[in-house]
Order: structure tokens, then C-alpha cells, then sequence
């Protein structure tokens, strides 16, 4: 009877020990990026506020391009990361990202890189 109860204590140890990891590969929220359908590129939470700062973590993107014939994409750039809708492309995309601590991550249009763009920084 002691090796069973022993070996429940073991699994309850091991299980804690990697629930933080395991808990880490899902996003902590869902940003929304959206571009076009004129000169227009924006990154937000949910509820609406830009986003300027985030912590460092997984995050879910969800993207909203709607540039279609205007020629626009929206592109996603950072340590570790290149992601992109294609120009001219209309829908949504969902990408998962994970952002790394003091660094600075871009996003823009590429055929407007000049003028369609922002950026935010993970702290």
C-alpha cells in the first residue's frame, strides 16, 4: 500500500513541476491587427486599446486584412518572427507568436513600410 500512495505523491510533484510549462504554449490573449481598406494599420487588444507594451509571452494575433485591391498586407516583424498576410489578400488570419522580453516588434504594410506601420515593445 506504501508504493502506490508514494507514487501518487511523485506524479502530483512531477505534474506541478510542469504545469507552468506546460501551461506557457497557450496564449495569454488575442491582439488584433487590421489593415486597410485605405492607409490604415492598427494593432489592438480586444477591448480596443492600442497596444503600445506587452509582457513578454505567447499571444494570439488575429489579423483582419482588408486591403484587397488597395494593395496592402499586414506584416508582423520581430526577434524570432517575419509573419505576413499577402498583398492584396482579404480575410483573416490567426497566427500564434511568442514575444521575447526587451525587445521591439514592428508592423507594417510592405508596400507602404514608409507611412503604413507601428510598433510596441515587450517588457
Amino acid at each position: 500500500m506504501r508504493r502506490p500512495a508514494l507514487a501518487l505523491v511523485f506524479a502530483a510533484l512531477v505534474l506541478g513541476a510542469l504545469a507552468p510549462a506546460l501551461g506557457s504554449a497557450q496564449a495569454r490573449q488575442t491582439l488584433v491587427g487590421r489593415t486597410g481598406p485605405g492607409f490604415d494599420i492598427t494593432l489592438r487588444t480586444q477591448a480596443g486599446a492600442k497596444v503600445t507594451r506587452l509582457t513578454a509571452g505567447t499571444y494570439s494575433f488575429r489579423i483582419v486584412d482588408r486591403s484587397g485591391d488597395d494593395v496592402h498586407n499586414f506584416r508582423l516583424t520581430g526577434p524570432g518572427v517575419s509573419r505576413a498576410t499577402g498583398v492584396g489578400f482579404v480575410g483573416t488570419r490567426t497566427w500564434q507568436v511568442t514575444l521575447q522580453r526587451g525587445k521591439t516588434y514592428r508592423f507594417l504594410c510592405d508596400p507602404h513600410a514608409f507611412v503604413v506601420k507601428g510598433s510596441f515593445r515587450v517588457t
